[in-house]
């Protein structure tokens, strides 16, 4: 497995390739690798020639006040697992590679990012557009692969791409979650046992809403009541947001729209900000 860390190695790298006729699937991370982080390298693997995982903790997607200095990072780990997984190469450069002193340009997606995440961290997807955007630009990809716990920023991407003009084809790996429902997260990492156990309620909330639609509600209204009002129930956990899209568009539904319909939710677990979505 070879580690990179600078930009002119990974294009000549990602150049040298694609002469050759390889086929180049990426999967960009900020590492603190799971199994849910696994899962896309395995769809990576079926879909490429060669892998490619970056490791890079974007700071232009965190807000002032949010946790950019206290992100889990663990790169030697991170570089084991991959390598077990059968990485063929990790981009892992440091902060001022990316954006070096004077750095002033930025990516912004203005219709599906304005909801959802985008209304409660306003400078996130700017900062997420900016990074994909740079990394597709080094490591030149032929396919970019996305998780779907992270609905919202798919959706972002794949609107970005087709805008931009990207010769990139963008699959969504399935969440992967914890025995008991929970999904993975890096971020999972800063929960006590107590908060762990409250957090397995917003999987839960999700699955009631569920149940409601398969007993014939298709009123997105009551689904993310009843959603909203089982998540609330536990004291430590506060809600941000709840509500029902059009998985694609991020536009708002008032009834389901059977394989369309993206149930999204965001919640504080004391100061622990957690996502998740699941559809019907």
């Amino acid at each position: 497995m070879q580690v990179i860390k600078t930009v002119r190695e990974m294009q000549s790298t990602s150049k040298a390739l694609r002469d050759k006729g390889c086929k180049i699937a990426f999967v960009p991370t900020m590492g603190y690798l799971h199994a849910g982080h696994l899962s896309l390298i395995d769809k990576a693997k079926a879909h490429g020639d060669v892998v490619v995982v970056s490791i890079f903790v974007n700071p232009t997607q965190f807000g002032p006040s949010e946790d950019l200095e206290k992100y889990p990072r663990d790169m030697e780990k991170d570089l084991k697992a991959c390598e077990v997984e059968g990485v063929d190469i990790v981009f892992a450069p440091p902060v001022e590679e990316m954006y070096p002193q004077g750095y002033s340009t930025y990516v912004n997606e203005e219709s599906l990012g304005a909801p959802l995440c985008g209304k409660s961290r306003p400078a996130f997807f700017r900062g997420v557009c900016t990074v994909v955007t740079k990394l597709f630009n080094i490591v030149h990809p032929h396919v970019a692969v996305f998780g779907q716990k992270d609905a919202q920023q798919a959706a972002v991407v794949k609107h970005m791409v087709q805008d931009l003009n990207f010769e990139i084809e963008i699959l969504i790996g399935a969440t992967v979650r914890e025995a008991d429902g929970l999904a993975m997260s890096s971020r999972n990492s800063y929960l006590k046992p107590f908060q762990r156990q409250d957090a397995v309620r917003i999987y839960q909330a999700l699955r009631k809403g569920a149940a409601i639609y398969e007993m014939g509600i298709d009123s997105t209204d009551r689904i993310l009541a009843e959603i909203t009002h089982h998540i609330s129930e536990v004291r430590r956990l506060r809600v941000i947001y709840v509500q029902a899209v059009d998985m694609e568009t991020m536009k708002p539904l008032r009834y389901v729209e059977k394989g369309r319909t993206l149930i999204a939710t965001a919640v504080w677990c004391d100061e622990i900000r957690l996502i998740d979505n699941i559809i019907l």
